[in-house]
């Protein structure tokens, strides 16, 4: 799609048609827009971890059984992750404005809610709604970055400080729910994001520009968001309960099966304009950085659980010390996060995700060999736990520069929400197989030496950790063998600028053969 020729001649065409800031701009405007995008992330990333910490102070007030409370994170989960690819698709078709409005003001209205509620039922209802409006928020705060930022250097900071931002919330998440918990109450797990949400909506009404009427509106391609919502949450809701194995779990896995393979067809041959142009599959960079991302999700989101959960059922911990036990590692991952920029601009996206990933598993590998009912936490948790975490976090940056680069401008949103997508629900089907394996070791130990429940629990932790070290561990193989290469004297990779661009030419100037 060509930019209108009306615009000034240093502007950015973006999948919206808005204006952005100038290239290279670090004025007040490209800070608010780094602002809300960071803010967008923060409260998404928090929400991850601040409520598990809450969850028993909500089975007592509401009622949750056994059975149920688990579904105040599924609920969240599923709507989440089914609805992100949506969330992409609808960001470039009705603007970045309004869906950061929309999904901002969503998924606040329904923290608020969520604090308020008087039932397990109503609690279950607000937490999907909120799933569903950080689906619309999380690929735009992306797209933010990825069509204002575009000098590739300056793109590859930008996302680091994002990223960073991510990796601060889902370590704060646990100390601040426990502190609220335990000084103020299960509900200010919910009410304290709420004023950041307020003022975001604020201020993204005031900055950023509505969508442009003088490009035509792409068409939203309702039947294969339907297809594809429902397929990834009947396979997420399938994964999620795979321990039970029953008919329910069989039956759902089968159906989203079949719903992503009738989606599929429908992309490839019935719909006119596709929810997802199979075709941005031809990138090297996208297709390469979403296996890599997947990989990672697979064995680095369960991690921050598996850890705390350790730390209680071996060692005895409460749940806001496990929380101020992950604690350096958190901070681990913001240091990780805000050196990822600088690695990817020194040695490239794909050296620096190669690096990061095998530091990555290098730190869950010496989790998995050290921890132990005996073990001490500062040797066998906190110095392993200090190199995943700076691994792991760091490789988010060169991945997500690859995998959103060289994609034409009116499908950035797109490569965001189909990113985003694969992050979210790999991290959502790691968590759940390795808790699968986690206790089905333990189980086999137990059975093996005559009930030995610590070291059984101890057992099956070492194996979740070493399944998760060896994913990253094949992340950073694919990586290193598929991931585009950097470019002579660039300091960043090819796939950080559409594919023969040259230096200081915007992007739109440019024709891009592989991304026709």
């Amino acid at each position: 799609m060509q930019p209108s020729h009306k615009k000034p001649p240093n502007a950015s065409s973006l999948p919206n048609a808005t204006t952005t800031v100038n290239r290279g701009a670090a004025g007040p405007e490209a800070v608010l827009l780094l602002a809300l995008a960071c803010a967008g992330s923060f409260v998404v990333i928090l929400d991850a971890t601040i409520v598990s910490v809450a969850l028993p102070a909500i089975r007592v007030e509401l009622g949750f059984t056994d059975t149920t409370l688990p579904w105040v994170v599924n609920a969240y989960t599923l709507a989440f992750a089914g609805c992100l690819l949506l969330g992409g698709r609808l960001s470039d078709v009705y603007g970045q404005r309004r869906m950061f409005v929309l999904g901002m003001g969503l998924f606040t209205l329904a923290r608020t809610v969520g604090g308020l509620v008087s039932s397990a039922e109503l609690l279950l209802a607000a937490r999907a709604v909120q799933g569903i409006g950080g689906a619309l928020l999380m690929p735009v705060t992306l797209s933010l970055l990825t069509t204002t930022f575009t000098e590739p250097a300056q793109r590859a900071r930008m996302l680091g400080t994002w990223s960073a931002v991510g990796a601060a919330g889902a370590a704060a998440g646990p100390v601040i729910g426990g502190l609220l918990t335990e000084w103020a109450g299960w509900r200010w797990v919910f009410f304290i994001s709420v004023p950041i949400g307020v003022l975001a909506v604020v201020v993204a009404r005031a900055v950023l520009p509505p969508r442009s009427d003088d490009v035509p509106r792409p068409r939203l391609d309702a039947l294969g968001a339907v297809l594809v919502t429902a397929g990834l949450v009947g396979i997420v809701y399938a994964v999620m309960h795979a321990a039970e194995a029953d008919a329910s779990v069989w039956s759902s896995l089968l159906a989203g099966v079949v719903l992503l393979g009738v989606f599929l067809v429908h992309q490839a041959r019935w719909s006119r304009e596709p929810l997802v142009p199979l075709g941005i599959f031809r990138l090297r960079s996208v297709s390469s950085g979403n296996v890599v991302m997947l990989l990672l999700g697979l064995g680095f989101f369960a991690s921050p659980i598996l850890l705390s959960l350790y730390l209680q059922d071996v060692h005895g911990y409460s749940p806001l010390h496990a929380g101020l036990g992950y604690l350096p590692i958190g901070v681990a991952q913001f240091a990780g996060a805000q050196f990822a920029g600088p690695l990817s601009v020194r040695l490239g996206v794909r050296r620096a995700a190669v690096l990061s990933c095998l530091l990555g598993a290098a730190g869950l590998a010496g989790v998995a060999l050290l921890i132990g009912v005996h073990a001490s936490y500062v040797t066998s948790v906190m110095l392993p736990g200090l190199v995943f975490g700076f691994g792991t976090t760091a490789a988010f940056t060169p991945i997500t520069v690859g995998a959103t680069s060289g994609v034409p401008p009116h499908q950035n949103g797109l490569a965001a929400g189909l990113l985003n997508t694969v992050r979210q629900t790999s991290g959502a089907i790691g968590l759940a197989v390795l808790s699968v394996l986690s206790a089905a070791v333990a189980a086999s130990w137990r059975a093996a030496h005559f009930g030995d429940d610590l070291n059984a629990l101890a057992h099956g932790y070492t194996a979740a950790f070493a399944a998760s070290a060896a994913c990253l561990a094949i992340a950073g193989i694919i990586a290193a063998v598929a991931m585009p290469g950097a470019q002579r004297g660039a300091g960043i990779s090819v796939s950080a600028r559409n594919p023969g661009q040259r230096s200081g030419m915007p992007r739109e100037r440019q024709p891009s053969r592989r991304s026709r």
